[in-house]
């Protein structure tokens, strides 16, 4: 669906974007990930035709972008960066202008079917003729993506898609993103929300300052650490029996290096320790992120930090800043 080689994107001296190679496959969930400042909505842009690259081929949905950007765009429901909207109009009005320059077989009729769809999906179907001016900034997420939708994409590209959202929304976005993936759509989702990438892709891709650093399926990622997590009824006990390999501890829950599970259950048992829960223990997707990423594109070190001038006239210029 999504296939990029040697995509290079450059501003002046900067290289926001660094030989990139992507496989995105049909049908996945996949989550794209990094650092502010590492170059995910840069390549966002660039997939979408809406930044040229400075190198490299770009294919979506089997055609190369930018050429063949106007046969594949109608095709793609995407979201970046904060939606846009006119502040005046209502929800339903925003969508329409939206979809004004699609065709749709049954004319008007099937175009405001298609927007209350929109609208049903994405939890606004009661905002009624509320100007967007006097919508929540998550009320806007959902807009926007109500605008992505309104195509019935084969593709869907989103940036950030539940910023501004509560936890209510967040799980019906989700609940959404599953349903629409579940029907044969392929979600292309860039967030630096790990929990929400955790639970809903199954193959995941990491920048760090422009380059990519992993790209894998979260089953192999977040294979088991080498550690086990055990539930005992006498954790002291099973403390000293273990002999230094227990690792972490809290309550009765220990966390054990160095011993298979199911080794480890026989072992306990037969000195009389009860095993109450036993569990290899996962990576999690925090860790593996951390692993392969630096600091942090946006920071600046100390050496380069500068103090900032006092706000207000100055002596030099006698002048405003």
């Amino acid at each position: 669906m999504i296939v990029t080689r040697g995509l290079t994107k450059r501003f002046g001296r900067l290289t926001a974007v660094d030989d990139l190679e992507l496989d995105v496959h049909e049908g996945d969930r996949f989550g794209f990930l990094g650092p502010n400042g590492s170059g995910k909505t840069t390549t966002v842009r660039m997939l979408l035709g809406l930044v040229y690259a400075t190198a490299g081929q770009i294919s979506v949905l089997g055609e190369p972008i930018p050429g063949r950007a106007s046969v594949v765009l109608p095709q793609v429901g995407a979201l970046v960066e904060s939606p846009a909207a006119y502040g005046h109009l209502s929800a339903r009005r925003n969508l329409s202008l939206m979809d004004a320059a699609v065709p749709v077989r049954g004319g008007g009729r099937a175009r405001r079917a298609r927007i209350e769809e929109s609208l049903e999906q994405v939890g606004l179907a009661g905002v009624g003729r509320r100007p967007v001016r006097q919508f929540s900034l998550g009320m806007r997420q959902r807009l926007g993506l109500a605008g992505a939708l309104i195509r019935r994409p084969r593709l869907l590209v989103l940036d950030e898609p539940t910023n501004g959202l509560d936890p209510k929304g967040i799980q019906e976005i989700r609940d959404l993103l599953t349903r629409l993936n579940a029907d044969g759509v392929t979600l292309f989702l860039s967030s630096h929300l790990l929990a929400e990438v955790d639970q809903l892709c199954n193959r995941v891709a990491v920048l760090d300052s422009g380059r990519l650093v992993l790209q894998d399926s979260l089953d192999h990622l977040l294979q088991s650490n080498g550690r086990v997590a055990v539930k005992v009824d006498d954790p002291s006990a099973a403390v000293a029996l273990l002999d230094g390999r227990v690792c972490g501890r809290d309550g009765a829950r220990l966390t054990v290096s160095g011993i298979p599970p199911d080794d480890l259950v026989r072992r306990l048992v037969q000195h009389g320790v009860g095993v109450l829960e036993v569990a290899p223990e996962r990576r999690t997707l925090e860790q593996v992120v951390l692993s392969v990423t630096g600091d942090g594109a946006d920071r600046v070190p100390r050496a380069e930090r500068q103090v900032e001038p006092p706000l207000g006239p100055t002596v030099e210029s006698g002048g405003e800043r």
